[in-house]
């Protein structure tokens, strides 16, 4: 997993269109992914909590929230959207993964100017907890009408990611979740565990045989709890970051992008999936330091180079390519002042170099030995090829040319379509 800088998420997502559709958890990855496209920071505290605010980092609340009325109820609408000069992103909060608002998101989408690019999307806590006793069959049957439904509404150039639930905590404290949910008792921990890697399992096999992405971060994030919060379903700002490098190393390798040739920003592993107790609700200053934590603003450091400065010779010291001779029994030499081309823990002989002329030796100390000293035999040059952190500024290359339409954002109707399945018999004239 490559860590990408601001500038180079704005190029990823370059004239595109990425909705999110999902739960209070998508609702963060909604965040932290507009974030992303204008600063190298993490979420704080409050974003991550806050909910139905009217702006946040430049964006915009379309509907519901602090437009309507704060509940949780399984009628809450958000519909959030970030617009800039070539970026849009737009966030739709579901209670259940297919239902007559999710039609209408569905004919919103088909029916805007612009089709989406990306659709990033999930929901299961909600359907398996809020909806009955048989929650988990309509579940199953939901989600067979919405990938029915999306291969039949979507672009065939749309890429639908498909995000498994995340794993839980032993504790649930979810305000989401009521005391009494249509005359049963509140659901249990464990109940709750099971249903969801059932959805999980389920929402997995039906997307793949719709031929849908899947990005299973249960997998991903199960050995990460230490990551959670306090209520055991949301998680804090490193995990939402990791996340987000994941979903944009997924789009670029569905788009054919090349990422940068970085380091891979792989933290330790014992750090990152060590078991841990749970974080509590708290603010960002007061917590100590964890894994994954950014550096202060500024350049990021560079390693140092391998190859010499531009103005010295592009070659290694020929020193330490050299054999060393087998020691030989020789007269001790004479005591002379230290020099500040030799070190004092190699004794070099007298027949290894010969000096051409009498010139007193270069003052800087960038490189161990300059033209004056010529040895025999030559040792064979070694192939060094240029690092790849040597470029100033990693591009974001993409693997074919993208179609270019004539605004940011392509129309929804000059995309191409999927073909029917069954041509009809006869054309018909429609009424008018």
């Amino acid at each position: 997993m490559v860590r990408l800088l601001a500038s180079e998420v704005q190029q990823l997502l370059h004239n595109k269109y990425v909705v999110v559709l999902g739960d209070s958890v998508h609702r963060a990855v909604y965040k932290d992914l507009v974030l992303l496209l204008q600063k190298d920071c993490l979420l704080t505290y409050k974003q991550l909590r806050t909910k139905g605010e009217l702006s946040f980092e430049k964006d915009q609340l379309m509907k519901g929230g602090l437009l309507d009325t704060l509940h949780n109820r399984t009628d809450y609408r958000e519909v959030r959207e970030f617009c800039s000069d070539h970026h849009l992103v737009r966030f739709y909060f579901l209670t259940r993964v297919y239902s007559e608002y999710m039609e209408s998101v569905l004919e919103e989408l088909q029916s805007g100017t612009h089709a989406p690019d990306v659709i990033i999307m999930n929901s299961c806590l909600w359907d398996v907890s809020r909806y009955g006793r048989n929650s988990l069959s309509s579940y199953k049957q939901n989600l067979e009408n919405l990938f029915g439904r999306m291969d039949q509404v979507l672009p065939k150039s749309c890429l639908l990611v498909w995000n498994t639930a995340m794993p839980l905590g032993d504790k649930i404290k979810a305000a989401f979740l009521p005391q009494k949910c249509k005359g049963q008792a509140r659901i249990s921990v464990a109940t709750l565990k099971k249903r969801v890697r059932q959805a999980n399992l389920y929402s997995h096999a039906e997307a793949t045989k719709r031929y849908f992405d899947v990005l299973d971060l249960n997998f991903h994030f199960r050995q990460a709890k230490k990551h959670l919060q306090g209520d055991g379903v949301h998680w804090n700002e490193h995990a939402h970051r990791r996340l987000s490098y994941m979903l944009l190393a997924h789009m670029a390798d569905a788009w054919g992008v090349e990422l940068p040739h970085r380091d891979p920003w792989e933290p330790d592993l014992e750090a990152w999936e060590s078991p841990g107790q749970v974080e509590g609700w708290q603010p960002q200053a007061n917590r100590g330091p964890q894994a994954f934590a950014l550096p202060p603003h500024g350049p990021f450091p560079r390693p140092r180079p391998l190859l010499p400065p531009p103005a010295l010779p592009a070659r290694p010291p020929p020193l330490l390519a050299c054999p060393i001779p087998p020691p030989q029994v020789t007269p001790p030499l004479p005591l002379y002042p230290q020099d500040s081309y030799f070190s004092s823990d190699h004794v070099f002989q007298s027949d290894e170099f010969y000096i051409h002329s009498d010139d007193p030796p270069p003052t800087h100390t960038g490189y161990t030995f300059e033209g004056d000293f010529s040895f025999y035999p030559q040792p064979p040059m070694p192939n060094f090829y240029p690092p790849c952190y040597q470029r100033q500024a990693p591009v974001v290359h993409r693997g074919f040319q993208r179609h270019a339409p004539y605004g940011p954002y392509m129309r929804w109707r000059e995309r191409p379509r999927r073909p029917q399945r069954h041509a009809p018999a006869c054309q018909e004239s429609r009424p008018q």
